[in-house]
C-alpha cells in the first residue's frame, strides 16, 4: 500500500512540474511578441500589421514585395506603406525603414510599446506618411498612437 502511495505522489509531483515549466515556457514566449500584433488608430482609421521578429508579413494586393516586416494602410483602401527593415533596439523599441507602395517616398520611425494595448509611432528622418481622405492626401501627425487588437 505504501509503495502505491509513493508513486502516486511521484506522478502528481512530475505532472506539477511539467505544469511550471510549460508555464513558464508559454510565458516567456508571449513576453517576447511585443512586436507581432494588429495596431489600430480609429481617428485616422489607419491600422499596421507588424512582425517584426518573423519578418513574415504579406501584404494583400502588393504580392510583388514578397514578406516583410509589416505595413501600415488606411481602412477601405489599398495605399500602403509598407516597412521594409526593421530592427528591435530592445523590449519596447523598433526601428523602422519604411516606403510608400511606390517606392516614391521613404522614412524612418520609432515603433514604441507604451504598455500592453498602446503603441505609438513616432516618424522621422524622410517624407511625411499621408493617406488618401476624402479625395485629398493627408498628413499622418508626427507621433501617432495606436492600439493593439
Amino acid at each position: 500500500m505504501e509503495a502505491k502511495t509513493n508513486t502516486m505522489i511521484q506522478r502528481v509531483l512530475l505532472f506539477l512540474l511539467v505544469a511550471i515549466v510549460s508555464t513558464y515556457s508559454l510565458a516567456q514566449q508571449q513576453k517576447g511578441k511585443t512586436f507581432c500584433a494588429y495596431l489600430y488608430n480609429n481617428e485616422y482609421e489607419v491600422y499596421m500589421r507588424i512582425n517584426l521578429y518573423e519578418q513574415d508579413i504579406i501584404v494583400e494586393g502588393h504580392d510583388l514585395y514578397g514578406t516583410l516586416p509589416g505595413y501600415l494602410a488606411k481602412k477601405h483602401n489599398s495605399y500602403c506603406w509598407l516597412i521594409t527593415s526593421s530592427e528591435i533596439k530592445n523590449e519596447r523599441k523598433a526601428e523602422l525603414q519604411i516606403i510608400n507602395d511606390t517606392g516614391s517616398e521613404d522614412l524612418t520611425a520609432t515603433l514604441t510599446c507604451l504598455n500592453d494595448s498602446t503603441y505609438l509611432l513616432k516618424q522621422g528622418e524622410g517624407s511625411s506618411i499621408k493617406i488618401p481622405w476624402n479625395g485629398k492626401w493627408r498628413k499622418l501627425p508626427k507621433t501617432l498612437e495606436l492600439k493593439k487588437r
